[in-house]
């Protein structure tokens, strides 16, 4: 009898907490694995920065070819600055970020806001796919929307031009006009992302404040100014501050793609990832690009950090860490 009460008795607390950490362990996995082996042990390769990466023809694995490569300091980093481009290129890089940091925050927050005040969901729900839909395409569809357009022979503004008698431009021998054309292509196709994250978190704002406010006789705008953006204040820094650590970065798809490579327009669209790209493809040398993508990387954690140090000045409690 006492055998049959023992085994009908539940499992003590410690192996019930075993086994839940168990499962939520094994939730994680993946993920942990992946960083693992796409994130930290990739970071093993930085060494080739300092290196004049070689193929030890005897036995080419990755791993010989590191050991028997010749070691140079930090001469794969000069390259960046010793072509007479260097600010043009330096400059664009921190300057479309910037801009569209800015311009994709206010823009962003604006668009949430308003979808959140369409009562008819079947319109928000349109509006929300039709602004989303643009970040699933590559930038190798998106130049040929934008082509559409561009194109001298084929595009409509040519077809325009020759109907109006005007002369044709050939839109990708003019560098002028990309700062404003590759602004308008990178808000097209991210903002509707961006937009989303913020209306998910307008979505997650008692509602009560505003029947409050609205009793009140706080009109709409008042509403927005005093409920809506000050919950939204800690998700904007943050955000912002992720994207101060990627300043340095530039997505290589719309700078390269979008503008077709066209050589006139390299003193609007050469950025750092372009020019290491371009580089490396002449030189065959993987120490510089490496050595460019650590310098990157390495710039954007110390952005990263004062951006946060600043912020928490400021205000502690919006501060990343």
């Amino acid at each position: 009898m006492s055998k049959s009460m023992e085994s009908a008795k539940p499992p003590s607390k410690g192996l019930a907490k075993k086994k839940k950490n168990l499962i939520l362990l094994s939730m994680l996995a993946p993920g942990a694995i992946w960083l693992i082996l796409l994130r930290y042990l990739p970071m093993f390769g930085i060494v080739i920065a300092f290196q004049k990466f070689e193929i030890y023809t005897k036995n080419p694995t990755l791993l010989n070819n590191i050991i028997h490569s010749k070691w140079v300091g930090f001469k794969n980093f000069g390259f960046l600055f010793a072509t007479s481009d260097s600010w043009k290129m330096i400059r664009n890089t921190v300057g479309y970020n910037a801009l569209w940091i800015v311009l994709g925050t206010v823009i962003a927050v604006a668009l949430a806001i308003m979808l959140s005040l369409l009562t008819k969901k079947f319109v928000a729900k349109t509006y929300q796919t039709v602004m989303f839909f643009p970040y699933f395409l590559s930038w190798v569809v998106a130049s040929y929307f934008l082509m559409a357009f561009l194109d001298p022979t084929y595009g409509l503004i040519a077809h325009l031009q020759k109907q109006l008698g005007m002369e044709v431009t050939d839109w990708y021998m003019i560098s002028k006009p990309w700062p404003i054309l590759l602004t308008v292509a990178y808000l097209w196709k991210n903002i509707g992302y961006s937009t989303v994250l913020y209306l998910a978190a307008i979505t997650g704002i008692d509602t009560s404040q505003y029947e409050a406010a609205s009793i009140d006789g706080a009109n709409k705008r008042q509403q927005i100014r005093f409920i809506t953006i000050p919950h939204l204040k800690t998700m904007i820094i943050i955000l912002f501050i992720m994207s101060v650590g990627r300043i340095v970065n530039s997505d290589f798809g719309l700078f390269y793609t979008v503008p077709q490579n066209s050589g006139p327009l390299f003193p609007a669209t050469q950025v750092l990832d372009t020019y290491v790209y371009r580089s490396f493809m002449a030189t065959n040398n993987p120490g510089m690009s490496t050595a460019a993508s650590l310098l990157q990387n390495v710039v954007g954690f110390f952005c990263v950090l004062t951006a946060n140090s600043i912020v928490r000045r400021i205000d502690e409690d919006s501060s990343l860490f």
